[in-house]
């Protein structure tokens, strides 16, 4: 009888993300969200992912919002050496909590924000294969995902009396599969983002940062990437 050690593959990638979010205001209770986002392969040689994200926000409170909609993806696979982008279709939903974050006191106070978000997501994944020297789609897979989300952003210096000016923001987000995992990784665990920004609120309602993420992704046979990613990032509000 003898034992075989299960060695585990991983991969380090570097790249680089694009990811524009809007938030546009109906009236007092409802909003619509959109978010659009590409991001690149390793040394961002080609696209890996499109990303188009609306939603329509429900403010069930000074603090809460409930949101459900709709994604459309596209991410980059390579079957048998063909390598394309790959449709997946999303319905999600998602429920956030806010609340401030004052550090300090009197003149010297810096009034920031945190962010708490679970979004659950229906996954319709492309079932693809390679055809000639393409990659050619039919039918659909279906899968499970939960995301628990936190973000903080707090002023470096206190903000001018028009509330703006430069701030660090930290956020992480992880993401988990239920239901039936064969379909993606086979595993509960998906991959956790880390991150860490720069930004500067030009006015109260449009922010632009620049940072750092640390993507790690739990592939199928524990074959494990480590993505570095930099990341440029504009939030809209009006």
């Amino acid at each position: 009888m003898s034992c075989l050690p299960i060695l585990a593959f991983s991969q380090t990638q570097f790249t680089g993300w694009v990811a524009a979010f809007n938030t546009f205001k109906l009236n007092k209770d409802l909003s619509i969200h959109f978010d659009a986002q590409v991001r690149g392969t390793d040394q961002v040689q080609q696209i890996q992912s499109i990303l188009l994200r609306p939603g329509l926000n429900w403010h069930t409170g000074k603090r809460t919002i409930l949101t459900t909609g709709y994604a459309y993806v596209q991410n980059r696979r390579t079957i048998s050496g063909i390598s394309g982008l790959a449709p997946e279709h999303r319905i999600w939903q998602q429920f956030i909590y806010n609340h401030p974050l004052t550090i300090g006191s009197g003149a010297a106070a810096r009034k920031g924000s945190f962010q708490h978000r679970l979004r659950l997501e229906q996954r319709f994944i492309s079932k693809s294969f390679a055809d000639g020297h393409e990659l050619t789609h039919d039918g659909n897979v279906y899968a499970n995902r939960i995301r628990y989300f936190f973000r903080n952003v707090t002023p470096i210096v206190p903000w001018s009396a028009t509330g703006t000016g430069p701030f660090l923001g930290l956020q992480n987000e992880l993401f988990i599969n239920f239901g039936d995992k064969s379909v993606v990784n086979g595993e509960t665990f998906d991959q956790n983002r880390a991150y860490a920004a720069l930004g500067y609120r030009l006015h109260t309602r449009f922010d632009a940062e620049i940072g750092y993420m640390n993507q790690y992704v739990n592939g199928r046979n524990k074959a494990f990437t480590n993505n570095h990613i930099l990341q440029l990032a504009a939030y809209v509000r009006l």
